[in-house]
C-alpha cells in the first residue's frame, strides 16, 4: 500500500476514536449541561444534518481548492467542535456545534470528510485491491471507534468529559496535519469514465435509495441508542462505554469478511444479503425485557449491519470517472446525512415520551424497504472492477 493509503489510515484512526467516545458522551454532556431530551434530539439532528449538507459544500470546495486542504480545514473544525463542547455552558450554543458536521453524533462515515477521504483512497490503491482497501479503511476505523467506546468509560465527572473533548479538538488538529502530509497524487485526474459507469439518473437513484436508508438509520445513530440505553435501563457509562466498545469490534471482524465476499458475490448482493437480517434484529431490541438481552441483540445486530459500509463506498466511487468521485460520494453522504437527520430529533420526543418502541419499529422497517428496493434496482448493475464477476 502506498504511503497516502497510510497517511489515510493514520486521519482515520485518529478520528474514528475520537467519534468513538463522542458518540457516547455527547448527548450526556447536553444532558450535564441542562438541555432536555428534545433539546439533544434536536442537537444530535443538527449534527447530522450538518454532516449531510457539508459533504456536499467540502466536495465542491475540494474541486478547486484540493483535497489535501480541504481535509486539513475539515480537521480544524472537528477542532473547534471540540472546543465548544468542552467549553460552553449554553444550549443554543452547544446545539449550533453540530453545524459543522463533526458533532461525532453519528457514525463516522457520515461528516464531511467521508466524500473526499473515499476518492482518495480510490486513488492510493489499485482498482483490484479496492475492495478489500475499503474493509481495511472500514476496519481501522471501527477498532478506533472500540478504544473511543471503551476510553469514554472513564469520563465518569463532568470535568473528564470536557477533558475527552478537549482532546477531540486535539485530533482535529492531527488529522489536518496528516492530510497537509499527502502527495499531490490523491488528488486525482482527468481519467475518461469507466465502461461500466453508470447515468446520472442511476446516481440520483441510488443516493435516494441510500437516503431511504440513512432515513431509517437516523431512528437508531449511536448517540440515540447509548442515550435510549441510558433512559430505559439506567445504563451509564461503565456499562455504555464497553458495551459501544464491544459492538464496535463485532463490525470491525465483518469488515474484512466484507471485502471477500464482495470479491466472490459482487458488492451489491454483498450488502443487502448482510443487511437485511441485521434490520430483522434491529426490530427485536425493544422487545428486550432487560439491559443483557439488550445488548446482546444489538452486538449480533451491528456484526452483521455494517458490512455494507465499506461495500456501499467501493461501489460509489468505482461507477464513475476519478474527478466525479468525491462529488459522487458527496452526494450519496448529502442524501444520507439530510434524511438521517430527521431520525435523532423523533427518536428524543419518543424517549422523552415513554414510547420506547418506536426508534426501532421506524428505523427497522425503512431500511428492510431500503434493501428489497435496492436489490431489485441495482442487482445486475456492475462496478468497474467486477466485470470479471459472473451475474448474481
Amino acid at each position: 500500500m502506498s504511503g497516502d493509503f497510510r497517511l489515510l489510515l493514520a486521519a482515520r484512526l485518529l478520528r474514528a476514536f475520537g467519534f468513538g467516545f463522542a458518540a457516547i458522551l455527547v448527548p450526556l454532556q447536553l444532558e450535564r449541561r441542562g438541555l432536555s431530551a428534545v433539546s439533544i434530539g434536536i442537537a444530535l439532528a443538527v449534527g447530522v444534518l450538518g454532516a449531510g449538507a457539508g459533504s456536499i459544500l467540502w466536495a465542491r470546495v475540494s474541486s478547486s481548492a484540493g483535497r489535501r486542504r480541504s481535509l486539513a480545514s475539515i480537521g480544524v473544525l472537528m477542532a473547534l467542535t471540540g472546543l465548544d463542547l468542552a467549553l460552553s455552558r449554553a444550549g443554543p450554543v452547544l446545539i449550533a456545534a453540530g453545524i459543522t458536521g463533526m458533532l461525532g453524533a453519528a457514525a463516522i462515515d457520515l461528516a464531511p470528510y467521508a466524500a473526499i477521504e473515499q476518492a482518495v483512497l480510490a486513488e492510493s490503491v489499485e482498482a483490484r485491491q479496492r475492495n478489500r482497501a475499503f474493509s481495511r479503511y472500514a476496519m481501522t476505523g471501527g477498532l478506533a471507534t472500540a478504544a473511543g467506546g471503551v476510553c469514554a468509560s472513564l469520563a465518569s465527572s463532568g470535568e473528564r468529559s470536557d477533558l475527552f473533548f478537549l482532546l477531540y479538538a486535539l485530533i482535529g488538529l492531527a488529522t489536518a496535519a496528516l492530510a497537509s502530509l499527502m502527495s499531490a497524487g490523491v488528488e486525482g485526474g482527468g481519467e475518461p469514465a469507466p465502461a461500466t459507469a453508470q447515468p446520472r439518473p442511476a446516481l440520483y437513484l441510488l443516493a435516494g435509495l441510500f437516503a431511504i436508508d440513512a432515513l431509517g438509520g437516523g431512528f437508531v445513530v449511536n448517540s440515540v441508542i447509548a442515550y435510549w440505553l441510558h433512559v430505559r435501563f439506567a445504563a451509564g457509562l461503565q456499562v455504555l462505554g464497553p458495551a459501544f466498545g464491544v459492538i464496535a469490534l463485532a463490525q470491525v471482524a465483518s469488515y474484512e469478511l466484507a471485502g471477500r465476499l464482495a470479491d466472490r458475490l459482487g458488492l451489491v448482493t454483498t450488502m443487502v444479503a448482510t443487511h437485511l437480517p441485521s434490520n430483522l434484529l434491529l426490530v427485536l431490541v425493544p422487545l428486550a425485557p432487560n439491559l443483557a438481552v439488550a445488548l446482546a441483540v444489538l452486538i449480533l445486530r451491528f456484526s452483521l449491519s455494517q458490512m455494507d459500509v465499506p461495500t456501499r463506498q467501493a461501489y460509489v466511487v468505482s461507477i464513475v470517472p476519478s474527478r466525479d468521485r468525491a462529488s459522487a460520494a458527496a452526494l450519496m453522504t448529502a442524501a444520507r446525512g439530510t434524511t438521517a437527520a430527521i431520525g435523532p430529533a423523533i427518536a428524543g420526543a419518543a424517549i422523552q415520551a415513554a414510547a420506547f418502541g418506536l426508534p426501532f419499529f421506524l428505523g427497522g422497517g425503512i431500511k428492510i424497504l431500503y434493501d428489497a428496493l435496492l436489490y431489485l434496482g441495482f442487482r445486475r448493475r456492475r462496478a468497474e472492477h467486477e466485470t470479471s464477476l459472473g451475474s448474481p
